[in-house]
């Protein structure tokens, strides 16, 4: 960054506006050894964030029904699953700077939750960039969809439908489908890669907590029944279309209850 400011939100949002992956990555991993290192405060302030973040020229994106379906190919191998879960960890950076930078009045330990998901997510980029390379591609050589933006886009002006879908739903997805591509990946003969999606897995988990946690906590704060409220928000913007099977351990260890896994099921 240029102009080095001690506002983390504003910071955040420096960050999010980037285009360039790798230099994202890598101001997101300062910030946060920065914030870590007590280098900045938090302002209350209403910063202008803009609905789309900062995204490279590659990948093109388009939508997930004009995707090519990925299969295993003598040309590709599974660099395109690669790819596809490298480009969910890069929409998972901006989501978690985003939320740091356009919600404003939250406690201290939300932004706390929120930079240390995008460290991590950052992370994951690397880890899985890196395995693409040794596969003889690279992020941005395949089209990929821009459905968890899509998704954050709708809940810019309120943090609890944020909290509520894009932790605990979209992400809560990856939850659900990395089992199943690890057994792929497995079946490939790729072991590296399921190493990789192991730690992600592991660390998710922990992601999807923060996002029940403090959906929780702004229910309470709002006074409203957790389980209606997260039942109306899928009603109004999912339209029934989440079905599982679903990682039931995994969404246990996040923070789902039983009550909630049931309305899941009866979907």
């Amino acid at each position: 960054m240029t102009n080095i400011t001690t506002d983390l939100r504003q910071a955040a949002l420096d960050c999010l506006i980037i285009t360039d992956p790798l230099t994202k990555v890598e101001q997101t991993q300062t910030l946060y050894q920065r914030w870590l290192a007590k280098e900045l405060h938090i302002t209350s302030q209403q910063l202008t964030v803009p609905d789309v973040a900062g995204h490279p020229d590659k990948p093109e994106l388009v939508a997930a029904k004009d995707l090519p379906r990925r299969r295993n190919s003598a040309q590709t191998g599974v660099a395109t699953l690669i790819h596809a879960v490298n480009h969910i960890e890069f929409n998972a950076i901006n989501l978690a700077l985003d939320a740091v930078a356009r919600f404003a009045d939250m406690p201290e330990q939300f932004y706390d939750d929120w930079m240390r998901v995008a460290y991590e997510e950052s992370q994951h980029f690397v880890l899985l960039r890196d395995h693409l390379l040794s596969l003889g591609y690279d992020y941005g050589d395949f089209p990929a969809h821009s459905g968890m933006w899509d998704m954050a886009k709708k809940t810019h002006g309120d943090v609890l439908k944020r909290m509520a879908l894009v932790p605990r739903v979209l992400e809560a997805r990856g939850l659900d489908v990395t089992p199943k591509m690890m057994n792929k990946l497995r079946g490939s003969g790729d072991h590296r890669a399921v190493e990789i999606l192991e730690i992600i897995l592991q660390e998710e988990i922990g992601h999807v907590a923060i996002g029940t946690h403090w959906f929780n906590y702004l229910c309470k704060q709002r006074n409203l029944d957790p389980l209606a409220t997260f039942k109306e928000l899928l009603d109004t913007y999912f339209d029934g279309g989440l079905r599982g099977p679903f990682h039931v351990e995994a969404r246990m260890q996040a923070g789902f209850t039983e009550q909630e896994m049931a309305l899941l099921e009866g979907r």
